[in-house]
């Protein structure tokens, strides 16, 4: 029996809000539950919401109009990266071959390196097909230019050769592309094969301490003030990540599915053995892109979806250099010490109880006693600890934090690390990390609130970098100090507020004085007339 056809468009207001803030795939279904459109999204809410927007249709061309009309559904699919965004696109599209997508409806395939092991010289060449063929395939690679530039450091690298047949020509021999080789007086398949080998496996992700390596010489580039040099090696470092980090392959059934909190957190209690649940969690990372500001983050996740109310960030202040180890614990520490004072004042202020362990409850720890006291206190006024803390990283992040929770005596609080290169999860007392699917509903929860706290710790940071952007105008103001910068946007926190401030506000600064005052204001009027081209502020 043909099930019965909707005759109402539905509404996709809710469903649009259930979409997550992770890169993904959509699929677009029409009246019949043919699929009609795949797209793939950075940001798979921003992506989809779009489409349904008042101003889309108004602006939009006759074949996205008419496509909005004859969307009825719509599903999407998570995944780790938008290059992982980019190989299932296309993997769909080759499936349905849906009506409105014209890419990758073709014959065109991602690139894939092939080495023929079976000859005596093997070459790392690139295919778009995969046969069966005793050869080893790579990829397949969403960024082809990445992938050219990985082989072309490959070759300096590891004196491999690509392209051709059969051994090394003399020319190959004394081109600077192959200084490697160059080098190896008698070289012999034997040696070369070995290469072969360190080289597969650079392509598989054993990448690691290379990747170190070149972000040192970057560093070190940067730090002689070389910056062409620096940029080089930058863009090289993100091409090798591009294409050194680990893809999934799709196949039909496959498909990672749909978020469900509920049913994720379910599965998080039962991979970690949980005693129940844990509904809210809260997860911290350190964003160390420079030693100028090291910052972190703290984001909550209440019932599997972001609490944003409960958010931190942090400056770290005790920490020199970067030490993530050590900023860790500073984080901890002081996000939880804070959580005992203000369970202590809530104590005090609504019950007239202070915190502290009367005989009555001599055996209690820290969470116990704020659990008892918290009883009478409304849930939205409660200082809660988290049902389970997540670290970014490995064992080290995670015995930092541990270490801080023994001593504010919360050694009883669950507490994992996840660290990103395998995703494994790092467990107090266990020599062994735990890796779940990667289909696993406990790994994504985990996943997203991880990479939620990297995407605030780097907005974060990213502010204070602006903010020390615009602080520098002030370096080249005549008569304005390194004391007299400093008290300027300590009393006005900004150089944006500085300019909307009176003479006599600015004069008011220790240090400053009316004929000062006026030189500075007149200096930034100045910087902004030059910045917007001599047309003065608009």
């Amino acid at each position: 029996m043909t099930p019965e056809l909707p005759k109402d468009k539905p509404d996709f207001r809710k469903k649009l809000h259930d979409l997550p803030h992770r890169p993904g795939v959509y699929i677009m279904r029409d009246r019949l539950r043919r699929v009609i459109y795949v797209g793939k999204a950075r940001d798979l809410r921003k992506r989809v919401s779009q489409y349904f927007m008042a101003s889309k249709q108004r602006t939009a061309d006759l074949k996205t109009l008419a496509l909005l009309e004859s969307v009825w559904d719509f599903e999407w699919h998570t995944v780790r990266s938008e290059p992982e965004a980019l190989l299932l696109e296309g993997k769909l599209i080759k499936e349905f071959r849906p009506k409105y997508n014209v890419s990758f409806r073709d014959d065109k395939r991602f690139l894939l390196v092939k080495v023929e092991m079976a000859e005596e010289w093997p070459r790392f060449r690139l295919s778009r097909f995969k046969r069966e063929d005793n050869a080893r395939y790579f990829g397949p690679f969403a960024n082809a230019g990445a992938l050219r530039q990985t082989l072309h450091f490959m070759r300096k690298r590891f004196g491999i050769l690509t392209f051709g047949r059969g051994a090394p020509t003399e020319r190959e021999l004394k081109s600077s592309t192959f200084q490697v080789l160059a080098k190896m007086s008698g070289v012999t398949t034997d040696l070369y094969r070995s290469r072969v080998e360190e080289a597969c496996g650079f392509l598989t992700g054993q990448s690691r301490e290379m990747l170190a390596e070149l972000e040192a010489e970057m560093h070190k580039a940067a730090a002689k003030l070389d910056f062409e040099r620096a940029a080089e090696l930058r863009n090289m470092v993100e091409s090798l990540r591009t294409t050194t980090a680990p893809a999934r392959r799709f196949t039909r059934h496959s498909l990672p599915t749909s978020i469900d909190p509920a049913a994720d957190l379910l599965a998080l209690k039962d991979a970690l053995s949980l005693a129940s649940p844990p509904c809210v969690m809260e997860c911290f990372d350190i964003s160390n892109i420079s030693t100028t500001h090291v910052v972190a983050s703290m984001v909550s996740f209440r019932d599997g979806v972001p609490d944003k109310a409960n958010y931190r960030r942090f400056r770290i202040k005790t920490v020199e250099g970067q030490n993530d180890f050590a900023s860790m614990a500073e984080v901890i520490r002081r996000r939880y010490s804070r959580i005992l004072l203000e369970a202590r004042e809530q104590a005090e202020r609504m019950r007239g109880e202070p915190l502290d362990y009367s005989p009555e409850y001599s055996q209690e720890s820290p969470s116990e006693a704020l659990e008892r006291l918290g009883r009478n206190i409304p849930h939205s006024e409660a200082a809660r600890l988290p049902d389970l803390i997540v670290v970014d990283g490995g064992k080290g992040q995670l015995s930092s934090a541990c270490k801080e929770l023994q001593r504010l005596g919360l050694h009883d609080l669950s507490i994992i690390g996840l660290a990103k290169e395998f995703e494994e999860i790092h467990r107090p007392g266990r020599a062994l990390p735990l890796r779940l699917p990667e289909d696993s509903g406990a790994l994504r929860l985990l996943q997203r609130i991880r990479d939620e706290a990297h995407r605030f710790a780097n907005g974060f940071h990213q502010l204070l970098m602006k903010r020390r952007i615009a602080e520098s105008i002030l370096d080249d103001c005549p008569g304005v100090s390194a004391t007299r910068k400093q008290a300027l946007l300590k009393r006005f926190g900004s150089v944006a507020r500085l300019r909307r401030a009176s003479p006599e506000d600015v004069a008011a600064v220790p240090g400053i004085g009316p004929r000062l005052a006026a030189q500075v204001l007149e200096y930034l009027r100045d910087r902004d007339t030059q910045r917007s081209g001599g047309k003065g502020s608009q």
